[in-house]
């Protein structure tokens, strides 16, 4: 029964807050339009989490996510603004993100300094490079198809249910579950949080696993930048402020650990959706953005204390 309900705590949570806002907020909460706008919003901290999940499985944190995603709204509006194609642009979002990651991962894994330590500095250092390139104002660029990723579908592409944007969080989603699941990367991955020395012991490079893992992450946020440029539609060094306190709670609150040797993508997008919904719930119910921070504040508390107290339990058994 503990092991099922581990599983199924996120969606028993999901469901919890999904019923609560049904019964206080107004009947527009449960509407169609409402429901694509909590999708379009999950989409950008959903399609990062994929890449913190895999992090906090490692073990590791990262907390230049936000940063990143600013960085690639950034070169994405740049590179449209000189001409390139939309593909071209959001391929170079993606590709600034992974570079950052590499980033990270060479330090953390060559110079062996703690990976908290790492991204909060690169966390204000990216943000500093968004805002050096983009001269510290937002980058206009000219409309393309980029922009219809998260934009609410018009009467003719209404078949689709939900943009495209949130489509490819999906797919991305099925990949690195099953990747994780299935392939050896991800048995090293979750060999790695559970025990780095042993697996070193075990023949594991696990110095070549972070530096993936952390590049893997960065290029998530990266495209998670693509879906911010989508909704904001220009290149904002200032955007994701804080985002990256969403992105880690997500994961944690769908079963990621802390500790690392946890976590799953599913559960990171549970997460993710229990976030957009009480927000759009005290949205809804015309609640003031302190009182959401505090409520998501004390989400976070209580998924991390819950967490310590499992692990806690398991050491006892």
């Amino acid at each position: 029964m503990l092991t099922w309900l581990n599983r199924l705590g996120p969606v028993i949570g999901l469901a919890l807050v999904y019923g609560l806002f049904t019964a206080l907020a107004p009947d527009s909460f449960t509407g169609a339009r409402n429901m694509e706008t909590i999708a379009r919003q999950t989409a950008v901290v959903g399609t990062a989490a994929l890449g913190m999940t895999m992090v906090i499985i490692a073990g590791g944190i990262d907390l230049s996510v936000g940063s990143i995603i600013a960085l690639s709204t950034v070169t994405i509006a740049s590179c449209l603004a000189r001409g390139f194609s939309p593909v071209t642009a959001a391929l170079a979002g993606i590709l600034a993100g992974l570079i950052c990651g590499l980033v990270n991962g060479f330090i953390i894994t060559r110079l062996r300094v703690v990976p908290f330590i790492v991204t909060l500095g690169t966390l204000l250092a990216v943000r500093g490079v968004a805002k050096g390139f983009a001269h510290e104002q937002k980058v206009n660029a000219p409309w393309t198809s980029l922009n219809d990723l998260l934009a609410t579908l018009p009467p003719d592409r209404q078949w689709m249910i939900v943009p495209p944007g949130v489509w490819i969080m999906l797919i991305m989603a099925v990949g690195v579950a099953v990747m994780l699941r299935y392939s050896r990367f991800g048995r090293h991955v979750f060999a790695i949080g559970s025990s780095e020395q042993t697996s070193r012991l075990s023949g594991i490079d696990v110095q070549r696993m972070k530096l993936m893992v952390y590049a893997g992450s960065a290029a998530f946020a990266g495209l998670a930048g693509l879906m911010q440029f989508s909704r904001l539609t220009v290149g904002d060094p200032t955007a994701a402020t804080g985002l990256e306190l969403d992105i880690i709670a997500a994961v944690v609150i769908g079963g990621g650990s802390l500790s690392g040797g946890e976590g799953s993508v599913f559960g990171a997008l549970i997460g993710a959706l229990i976030m957009t919904v009480i927000r759009s719930g005290c949205s809804q119910m015309g609640r003031a953005n302190w009182e959401q921070e505090i409520i998501t504040g004390g989400i976070i508390v209580i998924a991390v204390a819950l967490d310590r107290l499992r692990h806690r339990r398991a050491g006892l058994a």
